[in-house]
């Protein structure tokens, strides 16, 4: 769980650093990509970053999830940020 927890908090700091660097108010929404190793289930992915993102610029953003499938993905315990959607 921690490793999930860390995993959740990094996705939102790099989230919101390039939303800030956009000069964005706020997140929409975030396409992601779970690796094949990263242990989080699209759903728990979802309540673990509703959680993270309370209060935040990601707070209320949609997410779109695709799971990678190949465990020797160099990115394979890793959730890859692929696209944001701000206002």
């Amino acid at each position: 769980m921690v490793h999930e927890l860390s995993l959740v908090a990094s996705l939102c700091a790099r989230a919101e650093a390039a939303a800030r660097a956009d000069g964005a108010r706020r997140v929409t929404a975030l396409t992601v990509r779970l690796g094949a190793l990263s242990h989080l289930s699209p759903e728990h992915l979802r309540n673990h970053l509703a959680r993270a993102a309370t209060g935040s610029m990601l707070e209320g953003a949609r997410l779109v999830v695709s799971v990678g499938t190949d465990p020797a993905d160099p990115a394979a315990q890793e959730i890859e940020l692929v696209s944001l959607e701000v206002e």
